[in-house]
């Protein structure tokens, strides 16, 4: 870097930095997420389809694959939806009937104190529900009204993304100082995501392997057969590819389908997937910090930090931040 660009090169850095605490800030990071993953996904893609189509064909024939699989994804949802609420969901009184098998079970089980806060009857737990329902109606309709949120802003980022990487008149292109650094700024940052979604897809197979011996090696072992087994295991490793927020679905999901079977199976099922996920916790940092060339305490520290600024947003958006950071470091030769 040369004295006479670095004022540019600096001023780039602020916009950068504005810009990146700005996203979280404003609650965009779901929808930078998904324009980044669409416009790595074309990148990676194109090169591929070139093969055999030459010139833009290919980055137009992977976008409109993308589009194809996403809307495909999405109607799946919507029927599954549909008619998961014809069925059981439709149905409430055959859904509480299940619960109070699992209530019942649960009552050989439990200590007295607290069998005795359990509903005795399929009435008391409806208006267990219907009470709790009423006490926080105000926070089920802020959990719907940011989940739209959340869905429309991740469909508006994967249009972008993909249009961005329909785009690439820049090539061609000569830029002003200040503009050319912002997308060197834009290129690494883009690099630095893709590191941290390959360590991402490799935390996601961990995860998956060591679920699959609990599920379909230690269980069976012992004579206790968890129904949807092998769904479980193929849902921990879609939903792993969620940095934070998909270790928590996969368990949730486990644990409930334990309860079906017994609560202690429940209880050994929660405990090992504490266990486990407080192992993976370093070695998602270990895994990630050797993609972007970190150590694990820099990146545990960096979520510490990020999650005390930011909240929840800020855990996710560690990994990337600091591998688009340390990126920038090292290439300025500070680190």
């Amino acid at each position: 870097m040369t004295q006479q660009n670095f004022p540019v090169t600096l001023a780039s850095w602020i916009l950068a930095a504005v810009a990146l605490a700005a996203v979280i800030v404003l609650q965009l990071l779901p929808a930078l997420l998904a324009g980044l993953l669409v416009y790595e996904l074309v990148d990676t893609l194109t090169p591929l389809l070139q093969k055999r189509l030459p010139g833009e064909r290919a980055r137009w024939l992977a976008v409109a694959l993308l589009g194809v699989l996403v809307i495909g994804l999405l109607t799946w949802l919507i029927f599954a939806a549909v008619s998961y609420f014809r069925g059981e969901a439709g149905n409430p009184a055959a859904l509480m009937d299940k619960v109070m098998i699992v209530v019942d079970r649960a009552r050989a089980q439990l200590p007295p104190f607290i069998v005795d806060r359990l509903p005795d009857s399929v009435e008391d737990f409806r208006l267990a529900v219907m009470e709790w329902l009423r006490a926080h109606v105000a926070e089920l309709q802020f959990a719907g009204k940011e989940a739209v949120r959340i869905f429309i802003s991740i469909l508006i980022g994967m249009i972008l993304g993909a249009l961005i990487a329909l785009d690439h008149s820049h090539q061609q292109r000569s830029w002003r100082p200040l503009s050319s650094a912002l997308i060197a700024r834009c290129t690494r940052f883009a690099t630095a995501f893709r590191n941290v979604v390959f360590a991402q897809i490799k935390i996601s197979l961990l995860n998956t392997l060591f679920t699959a011996i609990f599920l379909l090696g230690v269980l069976p072992i012992l004579d206790i057969h968890l129904p949807l087994s092998k769904t479980l295991v193929a849902l921990t490793f879609v939903v792993g590819l969620l940095p934070v927020v998909g270790n928590l679905i996969s368990n949730t999901l486990i644990v409930a389908v334990s309860l079906s079977v017994s609560l202690w199976v429940a209880l050994a099922a929660l405990i090992f997937l504490i266990l486990i996920h407080k192992l993976e916790y370093f070695l998602n940092a270990r895994i990630v910090g050797a993609q972007i060339s970190a150590k694990a305490w820099e990146l545990l520290l960096a979520m510490l930090v990020m999650e005390a600024a930011f909240g929840p947003a800020g855990i996710v958006a560690a990994p990337i931040y600091y591998a688009y950071l340390k990126s920038e470091l090292q290439h300025a030769n500070l680190v």
